[in-house]
């Protein structure tokens, strides 16, 4: 018995070591058959859009429209979750860091994928650490002021933005983002000495602009448009390329003496990194599904927003060529971040 002990004990051992992987090889296939069988079953759960600003604010209002649709689609509650501040930085650093099951997603801004990774040294890059899902809407920013300003034209807003201490101040939605951009464009382009004002999101600088506190805003058209038709704000110029369709009596910068200026803004849908193949594609399906549906298209059009559903690949593409654009605007105009 004694002779032998060594051996039993060997084998033993050799017996335990196999059912131990055994055992650990049965609880990944275990696993992988639960995580295949959750993705063939997205969603489970409610969905949470988070919104790098304050309710009321553009993005927030795009998210809006689209929900009911989405809710349809899904069949489950979609729900949005603001969390303002720092131009976006606040609400992508979550996405980065929640769980990478489709349930959680972004919509970004072109500040927020695009741009902050240039002004600020933060703990992830948003083209790395966020999978695109689609592009949401491309539109224009507007230059308005207060009706009640004496600045009436686009040329005077310019002769009393180049005069030394110019107190013709821009604000926009915060610092890297669309309209912040787009102002600092025009500065470099007609030499401008007026500053930026940075708001933790559209809503509140557009309550200064009307309140009389704000001289001048970079808006988007979701802001805008609706104050231009009642009289409250004037409006001086777009920033795209063409006229935009809720504004067509409205000029653009490039048409006004600067040919060839264009600050397209955009905002578009992303989940953390590592979200399954699978999933990324069912959430592509129905945010596409949503930007063709004849009812969303329609409201987002009639607020100056082009909607632009894509494919992940596509929307990759685009914000990572949007980054490699406004990193250099970022260097010509020192832009510093917050």
């Amino acid at each position: 018995m004694l002779l032998n002990l060594p051996f039993s004990i060997e084998k033993t051992r050799r017996w335990a070591l196999l059912a131990t992987v055994f055992l650990n090889a049965l609880a990944m296939l275990t696993l992988n058959a639960q995580a295949q069988s959750a993705e063939a079953n997205f969603p489970t759960q409610s969905i949470k859009i988070l919104i790098g600003f304050s309710p009321g604010g553009s993005s927030d209002t795009v998210a809006r429209i689209m929900v009911p649709k989405l809710t349809e689609l899904f069949k489950q509650t979609v729900v949005i979750d603001n969390k303002p501040g720092a131009g976006g930085n606040i609400a992508t650093d979550l996405l980065t860091k929640a769980t990478p099951d489709g349930h959680t997603i972004m919509l970004g801004t072109v500040g927020s994928l695009s741009v902050n990774q240039h002004l600020n040294k933060l703990n992830y890059d948003p083209v790395i650490d966020t999978a695109a899902l689609s592009l949401c809407v491309v539109f224009s920013n507007v230059l308005v002021v207060n009706s009640a300003s004496d600045v009436k034209t686009f040329e005077d807003y310019l002769k009393q933005a180049r005069q030394d201490n110019s107190k013709m101040s821009f604000g926009s939605s915060g610092i890297g983002g669309g309209g912040h951009l787009a102002g600092e464009m025009l500065k470099i382009a007609a030499n401008l000495n007026n500053q930026h004002v940075a708001y933790r999101g559209g809503a509140p600088a557009m309550n200064d602009l009307l309140g009389g506190v704000l001289p001048s805003i970079f808006s988007s058209p979701t802001d805008a448009v609706q104050h231009i038709q009642t009289g409250k704000l004037r409006p001086l110029a777009t920033t795209g390329s063409k006229r935009l369709e809720a504004l067509p009596n409205v000029p653009t910068i490039a048409e006004s003496g600067f040919p060839g200026f264009e600050a397209t803004n955009w905002y578009a849908f992303a989940a953390p990194a590592k979200t399954s193949p699978e999933v990324i594609r069912r959430l592509n399906a129905a945010l596409v599904a949503t930007l063709k549906d004849p009812g969303v298209v329609a409201q987002l059009r009639k607020l100056g927003l082009e909607p632009t559903p894509t494919s992940p690949a596509e929307a990759a593409r685009y914000i990572k060529a949007e980054s490699d654009k406004w990193s250099s605007v970022v260097r010509k105009a020192n832009i510093k971040g917050s």
